[in-house]
């Protein structure tokens, strides 16, 4: 979304625009699948609020949007039972906008630590699954940050795009095209070779390496494929140096598609309104339905270092693995599920080479390298991605889009005639 967004802007400004795509789709960690009637997130999937950018794309798509809303239940000591978690971390994360203290990770955050023990872990459990963060070392200063941006676009309220999150992307894709750019797929980049003035890139296309030489480029590359050094730099900008400070956080996300909607069905359960439901006890510890949407799907989220335990795991093996522990949490008969599981759809983000993790945080005492990286480098390679968000929303779409708007308006800046 960051090099589309600054992709199209830059055509509409009437300068020759080359995307090279490393996937042979759009959208990078936007990733939809569909089963029959069922549209299937992978990858990102909802929007985070009201952030005009997302939104004004979206309408001008035309795409149908409903906003995510229900009731939460909780498995404690045993039992189903509606619940508030997500109100009670968020309102205790409030109070980081007003921090005045040294940056610290935060763990070592001392309102964390005087809170009684299971609303401390609640809280941990929230920090480290939202923001796919190791609560050890992710930035309270940048937690503050994100969370008065949250405050600002209304974070806390959820939408889904009803036709599937990647006809935006695909939407964006078509506007670049139609504005004179080209979208080139299947071109993962080896190795950027630059002075001021010019950029050499070499690409694999196929089994050959193809180059290709411009002015400038916006590197859109996600913050993961930076740190892992596939793609090379010569010489080293100063930008990857900061990059090098920042953290890729680790998630895991899969949906489980059923026959019925038992949650529903079931008169034992009998969760018709179900939106997130939250088990601790559990692995995954949260899990959301499509309501309103009646979907016959669940989805079990694991963000940060709890991520690992499924790690090398296929989609049967997890389907199966979640089977027993959703059968546990509903006090359902052992294999029920199993029965009733028509597919497990997910995607390891971890080791898709094309992303290295699931998105961006800032550790303690490292806000300042996110400034760094969105420093022109003389004028010719700019960089972009949610990861170089300096309005602190990093991890979302609108962070990434918000991103390659920056680039873009700093391009068209330094080469104004």
């Amino acid at each position: 979304m960051a090099g589309l967004t600054a992709a199209r802007k830059l055509a509409e400004a009437h300068r020759q625009v080359m995307v090279l795509e490393a996937r042979n789709r759009v959208g990078g960690r936007i990733f939809t699948v569909r089963e029959d009637d069922e549209v299937l997130e992978l990858g990102a999937e909802f929007i985070h609020g009201r952030p005009p950018e997302l939104w004004r794309l979206i309408q001008e798509a035309e795409l149908d949007t409903y906003q995510v809303n229900g009731e939460h239940a909780c498995h404690k000591d045993g039992k189903l039972q509606k619940c508030n978690e997500q109100g009670s971390a968020f309102e205790f994360l409030e109070a980081l906008a007003s921090w005045k203290g040294r940056d610290m990770p935060f763990a070592e955050y001392p309102p964390l630590n005087d809170l009684a023990p299971e609303h401390r872990a609640h809280v941990i459990n929230y920090v480290q699954s939202f923001n796919a963060a190791d609560y050890r070392q992710v930035s309270v200063h940048a937690l503050a940050v994100q969370q008065r941006a949250e405050e600002e676009v209304d974070g806390d309220t959820l939408f889904r795009v009803c036709q599937g999150y990647d006809r935006v992307p695909e939407f964006l894709a078509s506007k670049t095209r139609e504005a004179g750019g080209r979208i080139e797929l299947s071109m993962p980049v080896e190795r950027i070779e630059w002075r001021q003035g010019q950029v050499q890139v070499f690409v694999r296309d196929g089994g050959e390496i193809a180059q290709y030489t411009a002015e400038q480029a916006v590197i859109a590359l996600p913050l993961g494929v930076l740190q892992f050094g596939s793609v090379t730099f010569q010489p080293t900008p100063e930008p990857l140096k900061q990059a090098a400070d920042l953290r890729m956080g680790p998630a895991r996300r899969f949906t489980l598609l059923f026959r019925e909607r038992f949650w529903v069905e079931r008169e034992s359960i009998n969760l018709p309104r179900l939106s997130f439901l939250f088990a601790y006890d559990a692995m995954p510890p949260v899990w959301w339905t499509d309501h309103p949407v009646e979907s016959h799907t669940l989805t079990g989220w694991i963000g940060g270092p709890q991520s690992t335990a499924f790690d090398f795991k296929t989609p049967e093996e997890i389907g199966a693995a979640a089977c027993k522990e959703l059968s546990r949490v509903f006090s359902l008969p052992a294999g029920y599920l199993q029965t009733q599981l028509i597919r497990c759809a997910t995607h390891d983000w971890q080791t898709d080479c094309h992303s290295c993790g699931a998105y961006s945080y800032v550790p303690a005492g490292r806000l300042e390298a996110v400034l760094n990286l969105v420093r022109p480098v003389e004028d010719t390679l700019f960089f972009a991605g949610e990861h170089t968000d300096t309005t602190g929303h990093w991890g979302t779409v609108h962070a990434a889009m918000r991103s390659g708007i920056r680039a873009a308006g700093q391009i068209l800046a330094a080469t104004r005639v």
